[in-house]
C-alpha cells in the first residue's frame, strides 16, 4: 500500500445526460444499454451549479446509474420546474463540447444487431476506427448519439450485448491547449494516434466529411481506487473540424438542458486534483464542499471546465448504497487509495438492479 497522498483519477465514473422526461430516459438507456443499477435516485435542487443555471438554484431529478458489465455510468438529468431549452441547430461533428458517448461492446457485430431488430436509430454501418478497432454509431431518440466500439472488458454479465461507457469524444478549438489539459490533469498522457485526414469511419455523421484533426488519448497508469473494477480502462478522442467554425454545444443554455452536459471522473485525494488544475490554470469553476449528500451517496464533487469551456467533473466517492433494501452500505473514506473493492462487496449491487425488459 502507498501511504504517500497524491491526486489519483481512477476512471470514468459517469457522462451526465440532460433529459426533458427522466423515466422515460432511464426506461431506454436501461433496456437498450443496459445501464440497469441505480445507485443515486434523487429529487433536489442543484444549488451549487449557479453559473450554469442562470444564477439561482434550480430544482432538478436526477439517477446516476452503472452497469455490471463494466465501463462508466449515466448520469441522467432532468431540469424541473421550468421548460427545457434544445439546441438551436443539430450538433456538427466538432462543435466544442461533448459530441459522442463511446460504449464498450464485446461482441459489435452481436451488438449492431440488437440495436437494428429493436428499431434504434443506426447512423452508420461497421467500420474501423484509426486505432483499427471495430465500431459504429447510433443515435438515441432526442438526438445524443453513441459510438459502440469493440472492448474485451467485462466485469460480470458477459451475456449482455453492450456495457457502460468507454470514453467520450470532445469537440476542441485548439488541439495542443486539449491535449495538455486532458494529459496533464486527467492522466491521458498517451497519444494512441494523431492524424488529419478526411475519415471514412466519420462519414455518415453530422458534417463527418469535414476535414479533422483527432487524436486519441490514452492512460500510462492503470484504472486504481476502490470502484476501479466497475469502471474500467477508457480513452478520450479529441476531434477539431478544420472546416466549420465550431459553436458551442451548451451555447444559449443552461447545464441540465437535452444532451451530453458534463464528463464525470471518480478521484482520491481532491485537494491534490485541485492543487493539479490550478498548476494548469484551471480553478474550480463549482465546489460542494467535503460533504455531500445525494440520495443515498456522499461525497465530495467540483468541476473545472477545459480549455473550452466545457463542464469536467470530479467526485470524490465516501459513501454508497450496496444493497438498498437491507440499509448495507460501504465507507469508502478509510480504503486504500490504489485497491479496488473486493468483488463480493461490487458484486452485490446486482441485487440493486432494475429491468424494464
Amino acid at each position: 500500500m502507498n501511504t504517500a497522498k497524491e491526486k489519483v483519477i481512477c476512471g470514468i465514473q459517469q457522462v451526465g445526460i440532460g433529459v426533458e422526461d427522466l423515466q422515460t430516459s432511464w426506461r431506454w438507456y436501461n433496456k437498450h444499454l443496459n445501464i440497469q443499477i441505480p445507485m443515486v435516485d434523487d429529487e433536489g435542487v442543484a444549488e451549487r451549479m449557479l453559473p450554469y443555471t442562470g444564477g439561482k438554484p434550480q430544482p432538478r431529478h436526477a439517477i446516476l446509474a452503472i452497469t455490471l458489465r463494466g465501463g462508466g455510468g449515466f448520469e441522467i438529468w432532468q431540469p424541473q420546474g421550468r421548460k427545457v431549452v434544445y439546441p438551436k441547430e443539430p450538433l456538427r461533428i466538432g462543435d466544442l463540447g461533448i459530441n459522442i458517448c463511446k460504449v464498450k461492446a464485446k461482441d459489435v457485430k452481436k451488438a449492431y444487431n440488437y440495436f437494428k431488430n429493436n428499431d434504434i436509430k443506426v447512423l452508420s454501418e461497421i467500420g474501423v476506427s484509426p486505432l483499427g478497432i471495430e465500431h459504429f454509431y447510433i443515435q438515441d431518440p432526442w438526438g445524443n448519439i453513441f459510438e459502440i466500439e469493440q472492448d474485451d472488458y467485462c466485469f460480470i454479465n458477459a451475456d449482455k450485448h453492450t456495457g457502460g461507457s468507454n470514453g467520450v469524444v470532445i469537440g476542441v478549438s485548439d488541439m495542443e491547449k486539449s491535449i495538455e489539459f486532458y494529459s496533464k490533469l486527467l492522466d491521458y498522457d498517451v497519444v494512441a494516434f494523431d492524424k488529419t485526414d478526411v475519415f471514412e469511419d466519420l462519414k455518415d455523421l453530422p458534417c463527418g466529411t469535414c476535414k479533422m484533426r483527432r487524436v486519441e488519448l490514452k492512460r500510462s497508469k492503470p484504472v486504481c481506487g476502490p470502484l476501479s473494477d466497475l469502471m474500467g480502462n477508457s480513452h478520450l478522442e479529441l476531434i477539431q473540424n478544420l472546416d466549420i467554425e465550431p459553436h458551442k454545444t451548451l451555447e444559449g443554455r443552461w447545464w441540465g438542458d437535452p444532451g451530453f452536459i458534463h464528463l464525470c471522473f471518480d478521484v482520491r485525494n481532491m485537494n491534490l486534483v485541485h492543487e493539479a488544475a490550478l498548476a494548469l490554470g484551471h480553478d474550480f469553476v463549482c465546489d460542494s464542499g467535503d460533504n455531500f449528500d445525494m440520495g443515498d451517496a456522499n461525497g465530495h464533487f467540483t468541476y473545472v471546465e477545459d480549455p473550452d469551456g466545457t463542464l469536467i467533473e470530479f467526485v470524490e466517492t465516501f459513501k454508497i448504497p450496496v444493497i438498498r433494501k437491507l440499509g448495507i452500505y460501504i465507507n469508502l473514506k478509510k480504503r486504500d487509495d490504489y485497491k479496488p473493492l473486493p468483488r463480493i462487496i461490487t458484486r452485490a449491487l446486482r441485487f440493486m438492479k432494475v429491468s424494464f425488459d
